[in-house]
């Protein structure tokens, strides 16, 4: 089955106001950034985002949160986008923060129809306890905050239950792909990749370049196609725009002078 989308505004037409998604990357590593630019361009809003982070301020999902597109975020680490920090704060947008690995965990269930599991993280705290600030109020005050969940013993650890993420949509960027949707991933890049396509109903993945069925290696690829619905190539031009987060360089040494 051809799975090739040929345009960015195709791919997410399907995405409608109030819509679920989890999206890969970790930082702007691995973000796909021309689907969610499309998306933007789209106009859906009250969306539902699953992601570990929520882009910066301006690049990847930050654009979306500019334009007050996201209702609710699900993430684990979100220190670098000012504009998250204030809606939140303000009680314009509700946020779920979970452990990073158990926001993985819920993905890859959800991916492999596990309803729930049981894990150490979050044991002791209010990830199981309840009461962490899902939303504000205008005044700074909690107004919705999380519930407790379940905790059980397992040979005298305790464990709480967590619940698998399911999403209507999943957008993903990969380094190849074929047009049955198999998805090989670039070192890092991989990062959330492969559980947020899972986690989707409807995936789609931007790809740096396609490739012809056969011409995988069946033993490199990362993701399966039965996972993806939908193959987005990009330009060349699309598959080098690839952002830094934090630039972090050394000094560049004095005229003349010699290293030790």
């Amino acid at each position: 089955m051809d799975k090739v989308i040929t345009s960015a505004a195709d791919a997410v037409a399907g995405i409608s106001h109030g819509a679920s998604i989890a999206v890969g990357g970790f930082g702007l590593c691995g973000i796909p950034a021309v689907l969610i630019e499309a998306l933007h361009e789209q106009g859906a809003s009250e969306l539902s985002v699953v992601s570990n982070n929520c882009g910066v301020d301006g690049w990847g999902l930050g654009i979306l949160l500019e334009s007050r597109r996201i209702a609710r975020a699900t993430g684990s680490y979100v220190g670098e986008n000012k504009e998250f920090a204030r809606q939140y704060l303000s009680g314009e947008l509700e946020v779920e923060l979970v452990p990073q690995g158990t926001l993985a965990e819920r993905l890859r269930a959800g991916g492999c129809g596990i309803p729930a599991f049981f894990t150490p993280a979050g044991v002791g705290t209010q990830v199981a306890q309840g009461g962490l600030p899902l939303r504000y109020d205008a005044e700074g005050q909690p107004l919705v905050v999380s519930p407790a969940k379940e905790v059980r013993a397992f040979g005298g650890t305790e464990y709480v239950l967590e619940e698998s993420i399911i999403t209507n949509f999943a957008l993903v960027r990969a380094a190849r792909g074929d047009r049955h949707g198999n998805l090989v991933f670039e070192k890092s890049a991989r990062n959330f990749n492969p559980l947020a396509a899972m986690a989707g109903r409807v995936t789609i993945a931007e790809v740096e370049e396609l490739v012809e069925p056969g011409e995988l290696d069946p033993d490199t690829v990362h993701l399966p196609g039965v996972f993806v619905q939908g193959v987005l190539p990009l330009t060349a031009q699309q598959a080098a725009d690839k952002r830094i987060e934090r630039r972090t360089v050394s000094a560049r040494p004095a005229r003349g002078a010699v290293s030790g």
